[in-house]
């Protein structure tokens, strides 16, 4: 099997050193960034597996880094796990709207770091094991694959989070999934993110999904469904 490659994008000396020891030795490559524009040129020239990336940074900010990174189709599946010394609510909510998979705060437990990146890399293997397909329902087209919602024939900007909330429902429907369920099959995390943060992520995959949305539907007290009628028209 091919080893993991991991980048470490951190102007802290030590952090990165520290990250460096920990990604070796789980037997996974690790490189090293200290600036924004020089992650970014090494991604350019040898794609990670994941990048750990710290919010703030010289240059361009993680944020920035994140943003360009998740707009270009080259690298808008590489997994990002954010790393900064800030903890509010709405640093995790900037970072996972554009599109970051998991979030870390310093002081970080190095055995919390490293069951969140495996759980991504589970999660990953997990989707290139399934079969490919594309489904169509309600004038919906969702090709699996290529990660890509089409509605008469036109392109529906989801984010990766909406997205696999989308791709998560609709494997199984009728299924009620909680939030906390949800939040760990399309982030990889647990209840170090409040859980209601899936709230505000359904509410924008039903509004950019017009009429269909109403097809996901709320379980009180419990969580989502997206609703058995939603696979009939294929």
């Amino acid at each position: 099997m091919t080893k993991k490659k991991i980048l470490i994008v951190e102007d802290d000396a030590d952090i990165r050193e520290l990250l460096r020891q920990i990604i070796t030795k789980e037997g996974w490559i690790a490189s090293e960034a200290a600036r924004g524009r020089e992650a970014l040129e090494k991604i350019k020239r040898s794609p990670p597996d994941l990048i750990i990336l710290d919010l703030m940074l010289p240059e361009l900010d993680g944020k920035e880094i994140c943003k360009i990174l998740k707009g270009n189709a080259q690298t808008a599946s590489i997994p990002i796990v954010m790393l900064t010394a800030k903890g509010e609510e709405i640093d995790r909510v900037v970072g996972f709207e554009l599109g970051a998979d998991d979030y870390v705060s310093k002081p970080f437990s190095t055995k919390e770091l490293l069951l969140r990146i495996k759980a991504i890399f589970r999660r990953l293997e997990g989707k290139e094991e399934a079969t490919a397909k594309i489904f169509r329902t309600h004038d919906f087209e969702i090709d699996f694959e290529r990660r890509t919602v089409r509605h008469r024939g036109k392109i529906v900007d989801l984010t990766k989070i909406e997205f696999d909330l989308l791709y998560a429902l609709l494997k199984r429907p009728g299924i009620v999934f909680t939030r906390d369920h949800l939040l760990q099959q399309v982030m990889g995390i647990d209840a170090y993110v409040e859980s209601r943060t899936i709230d505000m992520h359904i509410s924008r995959l039903r509004e950019k999904l017009g009429g269909f949305g109403k097809h996901i539907e709320t379980v009180r007290g419990v969580g989502y469904r997206i609703s058995e009628k939603a696979a009939e028209e294929e």
